[in-house]
């Protein structure tokens, strides 16, 4: 038997979420598992952090410490700033 208990929502995000369930055909429980599923903990992150950067160090063949990381740009970030610059000046350009 499945362990069960009772969240408190307000009547607005219960309906909301009913309605988002019902589109998606499952239930209200099983939608709040997935969102829940979907949410990594501080934890998680870290360890993701420390497997990826594992990965990079192996990748490279440099160890380079956690400090060292921290220093590094914003890669992907800046990835994603360029990307959207990129955008909004097609859709100017288009208008």
């Amino acid at each position: 038997m499945a362990d069960n208990t009772t969240i408190q929502v307000s009547r607005q995000a219960r309906d909301h979420l009913a309605q988002v369930a019902k589109e998606r055909g499952v239930t209200l429980g099983q939608l709040v598992e997935q969102l829940a599923s979907e949410q990594p903990t501080a934890a998680q992150l870290a360890e993701r952090v420390a497997a990826d950067r594992q990965v990079v160090r192996d990748v490279i063949g440099v160890d380079i410490s956690d400090e060292e990381f921290e220093k590094a740009p914003d890669v992907l970030g800046n990835i994603y700033k360029i990307a959207a610059e990129k955008a909004r000046a097609a859709r100017g350009a288009a208008a």
